[in-house]
């Protein structure tokens, strides 16, 4: 099969492709004549996810976004203090100021209001030592997100949780399978969130799901995914305020089909990882990339490139070189940007340019790229010529 990179020299952060099992799946949908929301293939996408990774209980909503304002949601019902009000600023979840916008903005959604932390550099994930100087009599919960696939330091966050009384949201929507102290990403904390859209390595076309061993959260997720509808009724008796966040029975049979492969996917991938990890090593001196420390392991979900010396290369047109090179097409992207500064979409809050600096450095000066599945070794080659031709050619 041809991949799209085949057809227009594009490297893509995923593809889309239907193995066999996946179109036998979606066919015995089909053949019901009756496509139901959470219904028998979602049920078995819950079970056979919760497998994987060991979790008692799995709950599938309609994208990685639902599953965080889900997991924010819980709070409600779950933490003593969390009630609530007309007002977000009564009830506030910690989150780092670096990460795709979902995460700030879940937060909002759900009722809460976000308080940013600064991020560390090096690993684009949220920076433990700021975390408690940011907490209040309103903090009811920290979200780490694992960023890019790079575990948080679970072991210190987890810590001032337990300390403080808050609940933890794992946000694993780009870290499926990785592991921080032997540990798997999204077990650390109370509840997990995970993404299956085309670009992470569980893919159901689109979705994501909520994982939790906690029985009361895992009740309360059911509900709030149908609008707050009582769990196991059919009669319209809402008890909370929820939304329509379900999966899909076509989108959980395109799901199913990609946990069969799951670990096959996975070291797919991470070989691709390693392999430009190894053949952009002599590049570090101009850019912070992909690292794994030997207490954990990557999720290989995307390589990052951000610039050390802004006076020397510029990140923009770096991005630029990679979208639009002859030799490869690269559909590179900026590495998120911080969510209070850098992005108009939170102004209303009243946040400054300088009061999040690390997240700011990495929003202005990194960029992002896929290494998926299908990822063929002369593209491999060829991003990495790309990248060397930039560091090259490219200094200011």
């Amino acid at each position: 099969m041809k991949s799209l990179a085949d057809e227009d020299s594009t490297l893509y952060f995923g593809e889309l492709r239907f193995n066999e099992s996946a179109k036998g799946n979606v066919a015995r949908v089909l053949e019901r004549r009756y496509v139901i929301a959470a219904g028998p293939e979602v049920e078995a996408y819950e079970k056979e996810w919760g497998e994987i990774f060991g979790y008692k209980h799995s709950v599938a909503v309609s994208s990685g976004t639902s599953a965080d304002i889900v997991a924010c949601k819980t709070l409600f019902d779950i933490h003593p203090q969390a009630k609530r009000s007309l007002n977000l600023a009564d009830n506030e979840i910690i989150v780092p100021a670096l990460s795709f916008i979902a995460s700030g903005q879940s937060i909002i959604e759900a009722g809460f209001k976000p308080v940013f932390v600064d991020i560390e550099r090096e690993t684009l994930n949220i920076n433990p030592k700021k975390i408690e100087q940011a907490i209040t009599p309103r903090t009811r919960g920290i979200m780490a997100v694992h960023l890019m696939g790079k575990p948080c330091e679970m072991d210190k966050i987890m810590d001032i949780a337990h300390r403080h009384g808050l609940y933890v949201i794992e946000d694993t929507c780009e870290a499926h399978g990785a592991t921080y102290q032997g540990k798997y990403v999204g077990r650390w904390g109370d509840v997990a969130t995970f993404s299956s859209y085309i670009a992470h390595l569980i893919c159901s076309v689109e979705g994501g799901m909520i994982s939790t061993d906690n029985d009361k959260i895992a009740e309360v997720a059911t509900s709030l995914r149908n609008h707050g509808r009582k769990p196991g009724s059919m009669y319209f008796d809402h008890v909370r305020l929820g939304g329509n966040y379900k999966m899909h029975d076509l989108e959980a049979a395109v799901g199913r089909a990609a946990l069969e492969t799951f670990w096959d996917t996975f070291n797919i991938r991470k070989k691709n990882i390693y392999w430009m990890m190894e053949a952009t090593k002599d590049l570090r001196d101009f850019a912070h990339m992909n690292t794994e420390r030997q207490d954990e392991v990557i999720c290989p979900h995307a390589y990052t490139v951000t610039i050390k010396d802004p006076a020397q290369y510029d990140a923009k047109e770096l991005h630029d070189f990679m979208n639009s090179n002859p030799t490869l097409n690269i559909r590179a992207k900026r590495n998120w940007g911080a969510m209070p500064t850098q992005h108009k979409a939170f102004e209303f809050m009243g946040h400054k340019i300088g009061e999040f600096p690390e997240a700011e450095y990495v929003g202005t000066n990194g960029i992002h790229f896929g290494l998926h599945q299908y990822t063929e070794g002369e593209q491999l080659r060829k991003a990495s010529e790309v990248l060397h031709e930039f560091f090259s050619k490219h200094k200011k």
